[in-house]
């Protein structure tokens, strides 16, 4: 879809789905309980062989903006994300992972400060909850405004949490890679001139669960080592400055 065929008010929503009939609904019920509620939420099923289709058919029989999207082959969360970002009808993209959830005004929040300031990208920031849905890690503060070379020594921004304005950023997809490609994503985006804009209250909820990517630490490393060197493409010494400081902040994010 071009940018001049983009709805001016809509945000599209994405959410790459994988197996994930234990949380989807509560994930789908903080999205479509929004205040702001002109958008469309698309979620692609990464060919899951549990119950998430039921569960997202149900939901798109009683609301039309849940859209349900199905891959043909299993391919990766950023395989999703493009197929959704392909279909998005909206000016504005967010992305909310399948056991996340949002608080109600995430959304007016964040398009409200967009259309005010003319910003074309922002986030905000998160509190961690377990399984059971408890708090187990509160709100940390977030930078109020974010370039390429803060981000690079930092893990500041959740996806569940962003918003961009595809009127200032163009059209984009995320990097065909099959862990972080959000990360390079906010990476290219920032590297190409624009700021990510920070919100800081926790308006995302984000869930820890056992055994899921993001709760590998070593694994995140090691992939954040790989966007540098071949995603960004930066030298040696560089990025090793930048990933002393990456692990760093990590672990002030999780043991903090």
């Amino acid at each position: 879809m071009t940018e001049e065929q983009y709805q001016d008010g809509l945000v599209s929503v994405i959410t790459p789905v994988y197996n994930a009939e234990k949380f989807i609904s509560k994930t789908l019920d903080s999205v479509l309980a929004q205040t702001y509620g002109n958008f469309e939420h698309i979620l692609v099923d990464d060919c899951s062989t549990d119950s998430s289709a039921k569960i997202i058919g149900e939901y798109a029989q009683h609301d039309a903006r849940v859209k349900y999207v199905k891959l043909e082959k299993n391919s990766g969360a950023a395989a999703a994300r493009n197929k959704a970002l392909s279909l998005a009808e909206g000016r504005y993209v967010a992305f909310v992972d399948s056991d996340d959830e949002w608080k109600k005004d995430k959304l007016a929040r964040q398009i409200e400060l967009m259309r005010e300031k003319g910003y074309g990208f922002t986030y905000t920031a998160i509190e961690m909850i377990d399984e059971e849905g408890k708090v187990v890690k509160s709100k940390r503060p977030v930078a109020p405004v974010v370039d390429y070379n803060y981000l690079l020594s930092n893990t500041v921004i959740a996806c569940s949490s962003v918003v961009i304005d595809r009127s200032v950023s163009g059209p984009f997809l995320m990097p065909d890679v099959r862990k972080g490609q959000d990360f390079a994503t906010w990476l290219s985006l920032l590297r190409g001139g624009m700021k990510a804009y920070g919100i800081d209250e926790a308006l995302v909820r984000y869930r820890l669960v056992q055994g899921s990517i993001s709760s590998n630490k070593f694994g995140a490393l090691k992939r954040t080592w790989h966007i540098y060197r071949d995603v960004e493409h930066i030298g040696f010494f560089k990025s090793a400055r930048h990933f002393f400081l990456y692990a760093l902040h990590a672990l002030k994010k999780y043991l903090g």
